[in-house]
């Protein structure tokens, strides 16, 4: 075994390790950005994928999980910071960590509240990807307009 099969072989291992970097690629690594959307076209999604749409409609709700605890830590750490220390720069900081450490527990309460340990979160949001860079390009439109032409 030569050195360039070596490398070949260890380019393969990394590929496979690092394939999660795909999705990365996907949504972020395009030559012309997709255009935003708004929260009916994620409900329109929601309402049309069976599987995937009420996985992503959890996903979007667990969100409020997060904020809430990112303010409620925020807000106690950063006032119990102003109580005893009146330090403007520990009470910054005391106020960052809380809101990080908030978020987090707000996530993992949000976590178990909706069950999102069961579901596939990369696997939604990429179908919902998918499904929009479709519907934006036209394909969308014309399937629909093939399935109305079968169905009349």
């Amino acid at each position: 075994m030569g050195i360039g099969e070596h490398f070949e072989g260890l380019k393969q291992h990394w590929a496979s390790n690092l394939a999660f970097l795909d999705y990365f690629k996907k949504v972020y690594g395009r030559a012309e950005p997709l255009p935003k959307w708004t929260d009916a076209d994620v409900d329109e999604f929601i309402a049309s994928d069976p599987v995937y749409g009420p996985q992503l409609k959890a996903l979007r709700e667990s969100r409020k999980f997060a904020l809430a605890g990112g303010f409620i830590g925020a807000a106690h750490l950063g006032g119990v910071a102003l109580k005893f220390s009146k330090a403007p720069h520990g009470v910054l900081l005391a106020t960052g960590f809380g809101a990080i450490t908030g978020a987090v527990l707000g996530s993992e309460v949000a976590e178990h509240w909706y069950q999102l340990y069961k579901m596939d979160r990369q696997g939604a949001n990429l179908r919902f990807i998918y499904w929009w860079e479709d519907k934006v390009s036209g394909l969308f439109l014309s399937l629909c307009h093939l399935v109305l032409s079968f169905l009349i």
